[in-house]
């Protein structure tokens, strides 16, 4: 295996342990604390290894850090369709949850995936599937 001949800053430390503490994504989280550990001296297949990544993918986020900092550590923009349920949408069917289903002409007090996806669509114009309004709800809880 190839030896990483890179050099990190001297504050390269101070700056991953700032930025652990400041991330709330997991995966972005277990990048950080894999350079981290690199950067501290360990070999980088002992690193990958114990957290179970390859070693291709760590040394790509190891020359990331070493060349762009903390921000080659993020998730990159990915191609594909955006989504189509965006935030102020997903607060629109939120507060739609917590009203009564009568108040919109429900048969029933509670609401089910796809009437909430009719109401929604008949108040926002935007047609959702009910695994789409399923997928909203399991993330209230």
């Amino acid at each position: 295996m190839r030896t990483l001949k890179l050099h990190f800053p001297d504050d390269a430390l101070p700056t991953l342990e700032t930025f652990l503490k400041k991330t709330k994504e997991a995966r972005v989280f277990r990048r950080a604390q894999a350079v981290r550990d690199v950067v501290k001296g360990q070999r980088l297949h002992m690193v990958s290894d114990t957290l179970h990544l390859t070693s291709s993918a760590l040394r790509t986020w190891v020359y990331r850090f070493a060349h762009q900092g903390t921000q080659g550590l993020l998730d990159r923009p990915r191609s594909g369709r955006p989504p189509k349920v965006t935030c102020a949408l997903e607060q629109h069917l939120n507060r739609l949850v917590d009203q009564d289903p009568l108040e919109h002409g429900s048969l029933s007090s509670q609401w089910s995936c796809r009437e909430l996806a009719t109401v929604f669509a008949r108040e926002t114009g935007v047609q959702l599937g009910r695994e789409s309004v399923r997928g909203v709800l399991k993330k209230r809880t």
